[in-house]
Formats: C-alpha cells, structure tokens, sequence
C-alpha cells in the first residue's frame, strides 16, 4: 500500500479558507506520530501556521512537537533578501560604473510581476534540499499551482533577464555562449529547459565572467534536481483540500487540469468540513441536499483521484489538542 506519509515532500493546496492549513498541520502531527521527522514549512505571509498551533513560529525552525518542526517563510522578507543577494552577486562581477544600472535593475525587479514567486522558489528548492538531507518528510501548507508551474519556466526566464543586464557589459561577450544553452530557441527541446552546457564551456573564460556563469549554472541545477523531485511520484505528493461548494470544486478542477497536465503526481483530494448526519434542524437539512449534490458532482471530476473525507466539526480545529484529533480523523479517513 502506498503511504501518503511514507513520500518525502507533501503539497497541501486549495482555495482560500477551506481548511488546508490545519489539514496539513494535522497530516504534519500524523507523519510525525508515525515515527517520521517532519518539517513543515509554510509561505502564507498570514502566519496561519502560528494561529493553527496558537504558538508563535516566525522564520526560523521551530519544534511544535516530538518529530515536528515548522517554518513559516515571509515572501515579501524573502524578496528583499533574495534581491540583495543577486545585488551583491551582480556587483562583484561588473565594473563599478555598472553598479547604477544594476541598483535600477534591482528597483524595477522588486516591482515586477513574478518576483515574489521567483524569491520564493529558491527558498523552497534550499528547503527541499534541507529536508532531503535531514528530515523524512517536508510538508508544504501552500497553494502549489502557481509555485509548481513558475518552477519550470524560472530558468528561461532568469537566464533571459541576466542575459540582457550582461550584454550591457562589453566584456561579456564570451558568457553569452554559455547563456545561449540556457535560453529557449529553435530546434531546441522546450520541454526540457535544464539542459546542462558541457563543462569545459566556461573554459578559457575571463574569472569574473566564469563566475557569473558558475553562479547561474549553480543555480539553474538547484532547480533542476527540485524539479526533478516534484515529478518524482516516488517521493512527492500533492494533496488538494475542498469543501463541498460550488466555487471550491471549480478552481480545483481548473488546478488539477493544470497540475495533471504537468505530470506533477497528484495523490487526492480531501474534502472537508462534510456535514455529519447528526446535525439536525431545517435550515441544515437543506444544506445537506445541495450538499449531496455537490458530492456526487467531486465524485464525477475526480474519479480518477483517490478522495478523503472529513466531517465539519461543531468547534474550531486549534492548539495541538485539537490538531492531534484532527491528525486521528486523517487517519480514519485512509490518509
């Protein structure tokens, strides 16, 4: 039988406010109970990490229980450092005269779309590489849509734009070879946008040249191996988390579509806060009709993936006492 807990790296996404920071946090305690070091890592700039386990997180690792540590990652601290980082980068390899350009580089990049994302998703890929090396299993509470998909553009895109800022540079002519490889262009395998330029092409090459390039190479096969992990069913997971509701259920299945044509292995759906029997009355009793309806309906888009169940509970889910009930109701579910 194939584990869910038994994978290294978890994506738990869905829409906004149907549950998923506490369904992974919960999955995060079940792994955990099953003798898993996990690290469960979150880049809701909200802190819902902190309020699911009413104990403050922040960014740096912190132990919530035994076998447990969370993270929780601020993208917009993320961006700023991850920008002062290719500042400092770009300025040790330009003459000084570039260094105006690069700062009005730097400027227009922290406004421009995809930035945020771009930051992100080499903390993610250090992060995956932290957790391969010292923990079971890494647990992501974030929407993997968008993060998943950038992940595969981000080299053309970041060999694109470090191309043009060198080109200003008269000495870089002989980067651009090496640039060249790492850029889109006919004939080329689109499909395949990691394809690796052979060593000895930064041979020969100017010192400050050879480094930009090395940096660029070094990070372009982080995220290759992080890419490499994602599609890898073997080790990866996604899990998506809905509610029984009409919109919940149709930007799911825009984000399946999307996710399945990716290859990426999506592991189920968990839909949540089902309304229990018991609950009575006639306001409830009609709630329940509309939502046996919009069960049959997940049941017909998603019979293909395994789905999960979890009743609505009648207090809010918070503390781990709460999360470690939570983590039990996973389990009964086939989690």
């Amino acid at each position: 039988m194939d584990v869910l807990t038994n994978k290294r790296v978890i994506w738990v996404g869905g829409k906004g406010g149907v549950g998923k920071t506490t369904v992974s946090s919960a999955l995060a305690l079940l792994a955990a109970n099953r003798n898993k070091k996990v690290l469960l890592v979150s880049t809701d700039p909200a802190h819902s990490l902190s309020d699911a386990f009413a104990k403050q997180i922040g960014d740096n690792i912190t132990r919530m229980a035994p076998n447990l540590d969370a993270i929780e990652i601020d993208p917009d601290h993320e961006v700023q450092q991850h920008l002062a980082q290719v500042t400092s980068q770009l300025k040790r390899f330009t003459r000084p005269e570039m260094y105006g350009e690069i700062e009005r580089q730097m400027r227009l990049t922290r406004q421009s779309p995809g930035a945020q994302e771009a930051a992100l998703l080499e903390r993610i890929a250090h992060t995956i590489e932290l957790g391969q090396q010292q923990y079971d299993l890494v647990i992501f509470d974030t929407a993997p849509t968008g993060h998943t998909l950038r992940l595969l553009s981000l080299p053309e895109a970041m060999a694109a734009w470090t191309q043009g800022l060198l080109k200003a540079n008269e000495r870089s002519e002989k980067l651009g070879a090496v640039l060249d490889h790492l850029t889109p262009k006919a004939g080329r395998d689109i499909d395949n946008p990691f394809d690796d330029p052979a060593e000895h092409a930064t041979a020969g090459m100017d010192p400050r040249n050879k480094a930009i390039a090395e940096t660029l190479l070094a990070r372009q096969r982080l995220l290759q191996r992080t890419r490499e992990i994602l599609q890898d069913s073997k080790r990866t997971a996604l899990l998506f988390v809905l509610t029984p509701e009409k919109l919940p259920i149709l930007e799911t299945s825009r984000a399946v579509d999307s996710l399945l044509a990716e290859k990426l292995p999506l592991a189920g759906l968990v839909i949540n806060r089902i309304l229990p029997e018991t609950a009575d009355g006639h306001f409830l009793a009609q709630r329940r009709e509309q939502e046996h309806k919009h069960l049959l309906e997940i049941e017909q888009r998603f019979k293909q993936l395994p789905l999960f169940r979890l009743l609505l509970q009648p207090t809010d889910i918070e503390g781990l006492k709460g999360l470690e009930a939570m983590a039990q109701r996973l389990e009964l579910s086939g989690l």
